[in-house]
């Protein structure tokens, strides 16, 4: 069976994640996670990508990411893992793949997903009982956006940006998102958009994007049936970077 196309909407912003081959490690450094991200600012502002979220977890990345041209994400994912993979395999002397095949990603209804998603990213590592607050999590966007710190690799989001007349005003607002830790029916949303790889938005919002793409955007009930998402074991780093087991994310 072929590859599911990729969508490539303009403007729309999407939800990525790329995990490391069979759940391993693919950070193993400070250093590593700081490579990431300068490669990762790098690529998006040469393939015209906003990120407006992220985070870095042991194993895998989640991105909040809006392409400014066609084709840009899938450029920009293609850049950035050559560029980390090299730098891996020759300050850890190893060889050969680190990813989990192709990056996941899914459409994301700004309107009225937008802070969902982006509060699900930068919860990960909470969710993953690594720390007990966002803001104490140093690999992720979440101070950026909360306590109005700018930051090279952030692009605010339009919606972002009207939160507040002032930036003190608006990541007073962001962090009111972050009230509601247990909204499992929204995490649900996500991982089951991710999964599918479609859309995560209102009806509305997927009937406009089939009529934009064509594309049938929605479930059938043919076929295998699909599988719910793993939550299995994963890796995790400590301020030392020694790996943590048993760790569900």
């Amino acid at each position: 069976m072929g590859r599911k196309p990729r969508f490539n909407l303009v403007g729309i912003p999407q939800h990525v994640i790329q995990r490391g081959h069979n759940r391993q490690p693919c950070f193993f450094s400070k250093n590593d996670y700081l490579f990431y991200l300068e490669s990762l600012r790098l690529s998006a502002s040469k393939f015209h990508c906003s990120i407006h979220a992220y985070v870095l977890m042991q194993n895998h990345v989640h991105l909040l990411v809006t392409p400014n041209e066609t084709d840009a994400i899938p450029q920009l994912m293609q850049s950035l893992g050559r560029r980390y993979v090299r730098y891996v395999n020759k300050m850890h002397q190893r060889s050969g793949t680190l990813w989990e095949g192709r990056y996941r990603a899914c459409l994301v209804d700004s309107d009225n997903y937008l802070f969902t998603c982006m509060r699900y990213i930068e919860m990960n590592p909470v969710r993953a009982g690594i720390v007990s607050e966002p803001k104490v999590y140093r690999w992720s966007s979440y101070r950026a956006n909360a306590n109005a710190r700018n930051e090279e690799i952030i692009t605010p989001h339009t919606l972002y940006s009207s939160l507040g007349s002032s930036a003190i005003k608006r990541a007073a607002t962001y962090v009111s998102f972050f009230d509601d830790k247990n909204d499992s029916s929204a995490l649900d949303s996500i991982r089951d958009a991710l999964n599918s790889e479609l859309i995560l938005g209102s009806n509305s919002f997927k009937r406009y994007i089939e009529a934009q793409t064509t594309r049938p955007i929605r479930l059938g009930n043919a076929g295998r049936p699909r599988l719910k998402e793993e939550r299995g074991t994963y890796w995790v780093a400590n301020d030392n970077f020694s790996p943590i087991l048993n760790v569900a994310c």
